[in-house]
């Protein structure tokens, strides 16, 4: 067998390795929770809802690692990147890191029924592909076509699969189980990356999702700092705050229809505006 097969044999097997170790931990998180059984009192439900983590001591030791990683490496070159790269250009990356997930939002708003919000999004990625210089820029959102969101998770939620606990993954940060299997399902369907990995540049996935989280940590530089000076418990209070992004993000925005919950896992941004509205 030529070197290069036995090399890609390697580094699949490290994949495959590395996908049931993930599926292990969302199995085990989903075991853990469905012992856990959601009280019927609604403000006790909406506490249980908002917290629902038992496996919390390992979740803070994975949360302080991941603390450790940023602080010697993501901070730092996220630091640079700002430093180094001027906001346009800033700006050009991450429509273009944002034009290249379109195809997985497209099939994702598909699989959820969601088909107006398909359409918006393969006129998206046709409009950036080809006028927008290979994605780099947004002409969509100003001809108003707006950016749609769709992942395997927020199908498997439209297809009625529980979320499971709060899970933080090493380097990934806060998640669920149902969230984690549909991160590995994302992954693996990705058209770019199996792209990659039949012309055996699978190392190319790896380079795209470093410089998206560089620079979406550099775009958080200061609310980041501000959250963790100010919070008397950083952990729970990331752990609230992305619950109540995911739901608001799971719903398309849209408010709980659970009666209770409303006020939970209502968009932030929707409570303003009634507010001002009222």
């Amino acid at each position: 067998m030529p070197r290069e097969g036995k090399n890609m044999k390697r580094v699949r097997s490290l994949v495959d390795g590395s996908c049931k170790t993930a599926a292990v931990l969302a199995l085990t998180a989903f075991t853990l929770g469905a012992c856990a059984t959601p009280p019927s009192d609604p403000a006790a439900r909406a506490e249980f809802e908002k917290t629902n983590d038992p496996l919390e001591p390992l979740n803070r030791k994975i949360f302080d690692f991941n603390l450790f990683i940023d602080r010697v490496a993501f901070k730092p070159v996220a630091r640079g990147y700002v430093a180094v790269v001027p906001e346009i250009g800033r700006n050009a990356l991450r429509h273009f890191l944002d034009n290249l997930n379109e195809p997985l939002v497209f099939t994702n708003d598909l699989l959820q029924g969601q088909f107006k919000r398909a359409h918006d999004t393969f006129a998206r990625f046709l409009m950036n592909t080809t006028f927008g210089l290979g994605g780099m820029m947004d002409l969509a959102s100003k001809s108003g076509l707006e950016k749609q969101t769709g992942d395997f998770g927020q199908t498997l939620y439209s297809w009625g699969v529980p979320d499971g606990p709060y899970l933080v993954l090493p380097f990934l940060g806060p998640s669920d189980p149902r969230d984690a299997v549909g991160m590995g399902v994302d992954s693996y369907a990705d058209p770019w990356d199996r792209l990659a990995w039949n012309y055996h540049y699978w190392y190319l996935g790896i380079v795209r999702g470093a410089v998206d989280a560089v620079d979406q940590r550099a775009r958080n530089l200061e609310t980041f700092d501000e959250l963790q000076r100010n919070a008397i418990d950083f952990y729970a209070e990331l752990r609230s705050l992305w619950r109540q992004h995911r739901a608001a993000e799971l719903r398309h925005g849209e408010p709980a229809p659970i009666p209770g919950l409303d006020s939970l896992y209502r968009d932030p941004a929707a409570q303003t505006s009634q507010a001002t509205a009222k």
